[in-house]
C-alpha cells in the first residue's frame, strides 16, 4: 500500500468530487435499507390486516408496491450519481497519470531507453495504469459501499435479533476468503494468459514487419507453425482460466443459499417462540441478499489492490528515475557556428566499452566536417554527444566557446536539423511527416516542394496519386529505402537549421543522386554541417575529414591531404573505387 500513497496528490486534486461520491453512496444505501424495513413492516401490517373490502386490500398493496418502487428508483438514481463521481474521477486520474508518465518518458535521456525495452515502457503506461485505475474506481467505490452498507444493515439486523444476525452472517466472511483465494488464482493465471498473448502479438508484429524477408526466404509455413504453437498455448492457458473461473459463481451462490437457509430455519424457530415476526424474517432475507455481493467483493477488491500496488510500484520505479541530461538554463541561445571537441571520451555505462578516446576538433562557422570509419568506430557517438543525448565521460564540448552543458539545450536543438542513421517515418501522410520537422508545425506548399526538391525526392512524391497526402504505412513501409532517407533529409531541411547533422543517411541512394543532394545542400544557408558516412563520395567535398578507428582520430585533413597520407582513409578510398568498378550501384 505504500506505493499507492503516490496517488494521494490526485485524491487531493479531486477531493470534492470524491466526497460528493461518498455522500451519494450513503444516500444510496439509506434508500436500500429503507426498502426491507418498509416491506417487512408492510408484511406484518398486511398479515393482521382486516379490510372491509377487497378494494381496500388492493389499494394497500398498490401503496406498498409504489413506495417500494420509489425507494428502488431513488437508490438507482443516487447509484448513478455515485458512479458518475467516483468512476469518472478514476478516469480523470488515469488520464493525468498517463500524461505524467508520458511526459516523464519524454524528459528521460538516451541512456534510459538503451537500458529499457519498448515493450516494458508501453506496458507500464497502459496495463499498469489500467490496474491502478481499477483500484481508484471500483476498488474505492466497493470498499466505501461495503463499509456504509454494513453499518446501516447490520445495525438494523442487531436491533431486530442479535442471535439471528450472528448465525446469518457466519458464511459471509468465509465467502470473502474463498472468493479471495479464487481471485488470486485467477489473477495468477490471467498474468500467464497476458504473457502468452504478448508473445503471440510480438510474433505477429514481427512477421508483419518482416514480411519481405519471410516471403523472400519462403518461410511462411514455418511462421504459421510458430503462430499455431503460441495460439495453442494461449488457448490452453485461457481454458485453464475458464476452469478456475467456473468455481467463482457456484461458490457465491452456495454460500448465499446457506445464509438464506439459516435465516429461514433459525428465523422460523424464533418466530414460533414469538421472539421475531414474519416481517422481520423477511427483512433478514433482504439484508442477507443485500450484503452478499458487498462481502463477495471483498476478495475481489483485495485482489485489485494487490495488483494496483504491484503496478504502481513498477510505475514509481520509472517516475523516480531522474534524467541525467537536463536543460541547465532558460536563457535564450543562438548558435553562431563554432563547435569544438576537447579531448572528448565516452564509455558506455553498461558494457564499459570505450566508444571515443580523446577526440578533438574545431568546426568553424560555415564549414563542413566529414567523419568516416569502420563500423563501431564511434562515428554516430560524436553526433549523439553533440546533440547531448548523453554527456562525455571526460573532456568537453563547446558551442561558440560555451560548454554544451551550460547552454539552453532546447534552443540549441531547435536550431539543429538531424537525419539519423535509422530512418523513422510515422504512419501518417508524407506532408505531416515533413511538417514534423518544423519548429511551429506549419509550412507552406512551396516550402514543402522546395525542401523535397533539394532532397531530390519531389518527383517521387508527385508521382504518387495523392502526392503529399500519400499515407505512409508503418515506418514508411511503402517507400523504398532511398525514398525514406530523402524524405528524412527534407524533414530536416524544412526547419531551416543552422547546424545540419547527417548520420550515414545516403547509404541507400546511388552516387549520382547522392551528388545531387549534396550539391543542393550547399545552397542552404547553414552555419555548420557534419556528415557521417562510410562512403568517401559523401564526404570528399567536406572542408576537413576525421578518420576514426576504434574510437580514436587516426587521421585529420581534407580529402586530398588524406589521400596523400596514404593511411586508413586512402585504403577506404581505393577499396571503394574498386567496388564501384566491379558492381554498379542501384537505388533500393
Amino acid at each position: 500500500m505504500k506505493s499507492l500513497s503516490y496517488l494521494n496528490k490526485y485524491f487531493v486534486k479531486y477531493k470534492w468530487r470524491l466526497m460528493l461520491g461518498v455522500i451519494f453512496i450513503v444516500i444510496t444505501n439509506i434508500f436500500n435499507v429503507l426498502k426491507p424495513e418498509y416491506f417487512g413492516d408492510s408484511v406484518d401490517r398486511l398479515k393482521n390486516w382486516k379490510a372491509e373490502s377487497d378494494n381496500d386490500l388492493l389499494l394497500e398493496a398498490l401503496t406498498v408496491g409504489s413506495v417500494y418502487l420509489v425507494f428502488a428508483l431513488m437508490s438507482g438514481i443516487f447509484l448513478f450519481f455515485t458512479r458518475q463521481m467516483i468512476i469518472i474521477v478514476s478516469r480523470h486520474i488515469e488520464y493525468d497519470l498517463k500524461n505524467e508518465i508520458y511526459n516523464h518518458y519524454q524528459n528521460l535521456d538516451y541512456t534510459f531507453y538503451k537500458k529499457n525495452s519498448t515493450g516494458d515502457l508501453m506496458n507500464r503506461i497502459s496495463e499498469d495504469v489500467s490496474q491502478v485505475r481499477m483500484y481508484l474506481g471500483p476498488g474505492i467505490m466497493y470498499t466505501v459501499n461495503l463499509a456504509i452498507l454494513c453499518i446501516l444493515a447490520i445495525t438494523n439486523m442487531i436491533l431486530i435479533s442479535p442471535y439471528l444476525t450472528l448465525f446469518v452472517l457466519l458464511p459471509l466472511p468465509l465467502m470473502s476468503y474463498l472468493i479471495y483465494k479464487v481471485s488470486s488464482r485467477i489473477n495468477k493465471i490471467s498474468t500467464e494468459v497476458q504473457k502468452e498473448q504478448s508473445n503471440m502479438t510480438t510474433l505477429v508484429q514481427e512477421s508483419f514487419s518482416g514480411i519481405r524477408v519471410v516471403k523472400a526466404y519462403s518461410r511462411t509455413g514455418e511462421i504459421y507453425d510458430k503462430f499455431a504453437g503460441t495460439s495453442d498455448a494461449y488457448k490452453a492457458k485461457n481454458m485453464k482460466l475458464v476452469r478456475v473461473n467456473s468455481f467463482f459463481m457456484p461458490t457465491v451462490y452456495i454460500l448465499i443459499g446457506i445464509s438464506t437457509i439459516l435465516c429461514i430455519y433459525i428465523g422460523g424457530l424464533f418466530y414460533y417462540d414469538k421472539s421475531i415476526t414474519l416481517g422481520e424474517i423477511i427483512k433478514f432475507i433482504f439484508y442477507v441478499n443485500m450484503l452478499t455481493w458487498p462481502f463477495a467483493s471483498v476478495g475481489w477488491v483485495i485482489s485489485i489492490i494487490q495488483r494496483a500496488a504491484a503496478s504502481q510500484t513498477r510505475i514509481n520505479e520509472f517516475l523516480k528515475t531522474k534524467p541525467s541530461i537536463i536543460n541547465p538554463t532558460s536563457a535564450p541561445f543562438t548558435f553562431k557556428g563554432k563547435i569544438e571537441f576537447k579531448n572528448v571520451s565516452y564509455s558506455y555505462p553498461n558494457s564499459g566499452i570505450e566508444a571515443l578516446k580523446n577526440v578533438s576538433f574545431v568546426l568553424e562557422k560555415g564549414q563542413t566536417l566529414g567523419i568516416i570509419g569502420r563500423t563501431g568506430s564511434g562515428k554516430s557517438t560524436i553526433l549523439k554527444l553533440l546533440t547531448r543525448q548523453m554527456d562525455p565521460s571526460s573532456g568537453s564540448i563547446e558551442i561558440d566557446g560555451v560548454d554544451l552543458r551550460e547552454i539552453n539545450l532546447s534552443d540549441f536543438k531547435d536550431q539543429i536539423g538531424s537525419v539519423p542513421q535509422e530512418v523513422f517515418l510515422f504512419s501518417d501522410t508524407i506532408k505531416n511527416n515533413l511538417i514534423f520537422g518544423t519548429i511551429h508545425s506549419s509550412a507552406t506548399q512551396l516550402e514543402l516542394e522546395d525542401v523535397c526538391r533539394k532532397a531530390h525526392v519531389l518527383q517521387n512524391i508527385q508521382d504518387f496519386p495523392d502526392s503529399f497526402e500519400t499515407y505512409l504505412g508503418e515506418r514508411g513501409v511503402n517507400l523504398s529505402g532511398g525514398q525514406k532517407q530523402r524524405v528524412s533529409i527534407a524533414r530536416a531541411l524544412i526547419r531551416k537549421p543552422k547546424l545540419l547533422l547527417l548520420d550515414d543517411c545516403l547509404s541507400a541512394v546511388d552516387t549520382e543522386t547522392e551528388e545531387i543532394i549534396l550539391r543542393n545542400l550547399t545552397e542552404q544557408k547553414i552555419d555548420g554541417t557534419i556528415v557521417v558516412s562510410h562512403r568517401i563520395s559523401s564526404i570528399r567535398n567536406a572542408d576537413f575529414i576525421l578518420t576514426l578507428d576504434m574510437g580514436e582520430v587516426v587521421e585529420k585533413g581534407s580529402h586530398s591531404e588524406l589521400i596523400d597520407q596514404n593511411g586508413l582513409y586512402a585504403q577506404f578510398y581505393q577499396k571503394q573505387l574498386l567496388e564501384e568498378k566491379q558492381s554498379p550501384e542501384f537505388e533500393d
